[in-house]
């Protein structure tokens, strides 16, 4: 039976249940909690985690950086901060009244955005690069294929 409990209309999940759903294990929930990454919703009442559907994103997004960017989770840290960050900006953004104050957070989302921006381009880069000598290798070793094979060099004679 799945463990399931409802606070403020928002479904929770133990740690069980989230982690399956989720995809990963229970001590990945629990070490990237250790390590920052990620927060439980709250604690049932006899102290178990439980994990709404924001923290299920959050794993889902730790997730995709790790496979799509291939970003350790020091470098997933970061970006996961980048990202509150700009969350928390825009909640100030839309309370704030004046131009002056609005800008200044425009300006901080703007930078925020730009390091990461800087940083994943940095990354792709890295990565169409290795693709490069990926696709070299893979036309060289057609156009052996399609002709002479080359012979190993052998060693001179002693």
């Amino acid at each position: 039976m799945a463990e399931r409990a409802h606070h403020g209309g928002e479904l929770r999940l133990r740690i069980g249940e989230a982690a399956a759903r989720a995809g990963v294990s229970e001590r990945t929930l629990r070490y990237y909690e250790e390590i920052g990454l990620l927060s439980p919703a709250g604690h049932s009442v006899g102290g178990c985690r439980e994990y709404g559907p924001a923290e299920l994103a959050r794993v889902t997004r730790i997730r995709e950086l790790q496979e799509l960017l291939g970003l350790e989770l020091d470098e997933i840290r970061g970006v996961v901060a980048r990202e509150d960050r700009i969350d928390t900006l825009r909640d100030a953004y839309r309370r704030s009244e004046g131009d002056e104050e609005r800008r200044a957070i425009l300006l901080e989302a703007l930078q925020t955005t730009e390091a990461l921006y800087l940083r994943v381009s940095a990354r792709v880069e890295r990565i169409a690069a290795f693709r490069d000598e990926l696709a070299e290798t893979i036309s060289r070793y057609r156009t052996w294929l399609a002709g002479e094979i080359p012979q190993p060099e052998r060693p001179a004679a002693v």
